[in-house]
C-alpha cells in the first residue's frame, strides 16, 4: 500500500531526473534522508578542505553549496543546507575551522556567521533557477552560478560589517576571495555541464 507524498526536489533537476520520486510517502521520506544526509558530508567534508586565512578561511564549501542547490532544486537544496548548519548548531564539528574553535550557536556569532546563513540563501536561489532551465545553458549556468556565489559573499559581507568597518570587511571578507570564486564559479559551471551532457546521452533528459 502506498500514500502520495509530495517530492522535496523537483523532477526538472538533475536529482528528479536521476534518482525519480514516486507517490510513496515511505519512499519519498528515505529518499530525502538519504540525499540530505549525502549532501551534508560533502558540505563537511569540503569544510576541512581549506586555506586558513586570519577571519575567514577559503574552502570548497561554496562550490558545493552551489551545486547542492544546483542538483537537488530548492526545497530539499534548502533543506540540505539548513541541516548542515543544525548540525553544527548542535555541536557537531562540520564547520571549516571546528576544532580547534568549538561549533555550536556562537559560532555563528564569529566572522564566518553571514556566509553560513549566506549558504542557505544561495541553496534557494540555485534550485528556484534550476527548476527553470538555467542550469542547461552554458550562458546562464554562468550567470546563474556568479549570482549564487554574489549572494554568498554579500551575506558574508554584510555580517563581517557588523563586526568591522566596512573597508576591513571587504579587504579580509570578500578581496582575498576573488580569484578563488572565479575559479569555483567556471568549476561549478564545467560540473553542471559535464552533468547534463553525460544525463542526455543516456536519454534522461
Amino acid at each position: 500500500m502506498t500514500t502520495s507524498a509530495p517530492s522535496l526536489s523537483s523532477p526538472s533537476t538533475l536529482v528528479g531526473l536521476l534518482w525519480p520520486s514516486r507517490d510513496d510517502a515511505r519512499f519519498a521520506a528515505l529518499r530525502a534522508i538519504v540525499l540530505m544526509v549525502v549532501g551534508t558530508a560533502l558540505l563537511t567534508v569540503s569544510a576541512k578542505v581549506q586555506v586558513p586565512l586570519p577571519y575567514v578561511p577559503m574552502t570548497l564549501q561554496t562550490l558545493v553549496v552551489l551545486m547542492i542547490g544546483a542538483t537537488y532544486g530548492w526545497r530539499l537544496g534548502g533543506a540540505t543546507v539548513a541541516l548542515y548548519l543544525a548540525e553544527g548548531a548542535m555541536g557537531m564539528p562540520v564547520f571549516a575551522n571546528t576544532p580547534p574553535l568549538a561549533a555550536g550557536i556562537g559560532y555563528f556569532m564569529s566572522p564566518t556567521g553571514g556566509f553560513l546563513f549566506g549558504f542557505v540563501a544561495a541553496a534557494l536561489v540555485m534550485g528556484f533557477m534550476a527548476e527553470r532551465g538555467w542550469d542547461r545553458s552554458l550562458l546562464r549556468v554562468i550567470v546563474m552560478m556568479s549570482i549564487g556565489h554574489a549572494v554568498i559573499l554579500g551575506s558574508g559581507f554584510a555580517w563581517l560589517s557588523v563586526l568591522m568597518p566596512a573597508a576591513k570587511a571587504w579587504a579580509v571578507g570578500i578581496a582575498p576571495f576573488i580569484a578563488a570564486t572565479i575559479l569555483k564559479t567556471a568549476l561549478a559551471v564545467a560540473l553542471m555541464q559535464a552533468a547534463w551532457s553525460v544525463t542526455r546521452r543516456g536519454g534522461k533528459a
